[in-house]
């Protein structure tokens, strides 16, 4: 992926990790559209950040997805990147069905079925384009588990697989796949994450997310040097230490 020069379009990018990357991505070059649930959060980066684009979208809700992509392509027809990046993470209790069923619907509606029904609202025009990308978003927890997000892990060990796949399905076409793996990193995404002692400072993940697609765009897997410890302990031969390390800490030890 080019560092510059795009149009891309971020859904879920009104705080956390998707208004960190929208500010530098478009500070470094790019025409940038940030979508998100909440209008008064859409005006207030519109106002703080002139240039950076905005529009209504709800990734859980198929009918808002298909009217985003229409007016986010009809009022930026080069569109060439996607950012499939809205996404939940619960605490669930899988010991009774009211500890984690309405959770665990929720995130794959929020977490699977959202990148899915993204790129089936652009893929067609992102085909057009001479060069393009969709850079999807997995986690560190899609290579080992956090005992108490269950639905998370499996929903971003799906979008790690969907990445490979699709890699494989666009081959020799122009559009790219681009798999995005956070370690934890201090957002909101659960409650006191943003100041848990385990989380990679937000600033910093964004910054070194931005230093690797600058000096290596062609790389398939972003991978900031702290989740490698998550990503690799299978091929290192000590996942079992690793999944012991993960879950010895607080619920917010990774994300």
């Amino acid at each position: 992926m080019r560092i510059s020069g795009n149009t891309i379009f971020i859904p879920g990018a009104t705080s956390g990790i998707g208004l960190a990357l929208a500010e530098r991505l478009h500070e470094a070059g790019n025409t940038v559209i940030v979508g998100g649930r909440r209008r008064e959060l859409l005006d207030e980066i519109a106002a703080q950040h002139p240039g950076i684009d905005t529009v209504r979208i709800d990734t859980t809700d198929a009918a808002s997805i298909r009217a985003a992509a229409s007016e986010v392509i009809a009022r930026h027809p080069h569109l060439n990147v996607l950012v499939t990046m809205a996404g939940i993470m619960r605490l669930e209790d899988w010991t009774t069905s009211a500890g984690f069923l309405e959770s665990a619907e929720d995130t794959v509606t929020t977490n699977i079925l959202g990148p899915i029904r993204l790129i089936g609202a652009f893929i067609e025009q992102l085909r057009r384009q001479p060069d393009a990308t969709i850079m999807t978003v997995s986690s560190g927890l899609a290579f080992a588990p956090l005992r108490v997000t269950p639905s998370y892990n499996a929903s971003k060990a799906a979008i790690h697989m969907l990445s490979e796949s699709l890699r494989l399905q666009l081959a020799g076409t122009s559009v790219r796949v681009v798999e995005l793996e956070p370690p934890s990193v201090a957002t909101d995404l659960l409650p006191g994450q943003r100041g848990s002692a385990f989380a990679m400072p937000l600033d910093d993940f964004a910054d070194e997310v931005m230093r690797i697609l600058r000096d290596d765009p062609d790389v398939t897997e972003v991978q900031v040097e702290r989740v490698k410890f998550l990503r690799y302990g299978e091929a290192r031969g000590d996942y079992a230490t690793v999944v012991a390390t993960l879950n010895a800490h607080d619920p917010h030890a990774a994300a």
